[in-house]
Parts: structure tokens; C-alpha cells; sequence
């Protein structure tokens, strides 16, 4: 089972997340795991594969919320990005982008595989 240490070493900030739970770290670590079965991640790679930004945004968009919420650092950033250039529908490569995405939400599932 997860900690919220090693969430703290995974680089999530989880005193905000925390503070937005009242300090519930019982129910902060039930919510993040959760993250995994979200279908947007692969609507999100599907979507840029397709050519179709508009979905992609639309995916990326409500991934960047949910990270958000939840203070997952290094996994929210790369969502930022990739949802600010999807925003404007940037004619740009996005591969770096998802890669650097599904590496960190590769490394957030290690931890709750222990």
C-alpha cells in the first residue's frame, strides 16, 4: 500500500492535496490510484494519433483537473503543457509530451503496486 510518503517522494505536493481533504489521508490515497482506470489518458494519445485536437483538448483538459486536484506533481505538468498547446491547437509534436505523461503515471502505479 502507498504512502503518503512516498507520494511526497514521487514529488506530489501533498500538503495542498491534503488541505483540500481536510487532512484525510486515508481517503487522499483511495482517490489517486483511482487516476489509472480514467479513460482520458488513452482518448488523449488515441486522439493526437487521429489527428483530432479538438478531443485530445477536451481529454487532456479533464486529466489536467483531476492531477490538479490531486497535487500530482511531475504527472500534472507535462498535463499542463500538452493541454495549453491543445488549447490553441498548436501544429506542434506532441509524442515528447505523452511520453514524458505515461512515464510518469507508469512511475505513480509502481508505487501502488508495493
Amino acid at each position: 500500500m502507498a504512502t503518503i510518503e512516498e507520494l511526497k517522494a514521487y514529488g506530489a505536493n501533498t500538503e495542498a492535496a491534503l488541505s483540500r481533504l481536510m487532512g484525510n489521508e486515508t481517503f487522499y490515497l483511495a482517490l489517486v490510484p483511482r487516476i489509472f482506470e480514467d479513460k482520458n489518458f488513452e482518448v488523449l494519445s488515441s486522439a493526437i494519433a487521429e489527428g483530432d485536437l479538438d478531443k485530445a483538448f477536451d481529454a487532456a483538459h479533464s486529466l489536467k483537473g483531476v492531477l490538479g486536484n490531486l497535487e500530482l506533481t511531475p504527472i500534472l505538468q507535462p498535463m499542463i503543457e500538452i493541454t495549453e498547446l491543445l488549447r490553441h491547437r498548436e501544429n506542434v509534436d506532441y509524442s515528447p509530451y505523452l511520453e514524458e505523461i505515461f512515464r510518469q503515471k507508469e512511475a505513480l502505479e509502481k508505487i501502488f503496486e508495493g
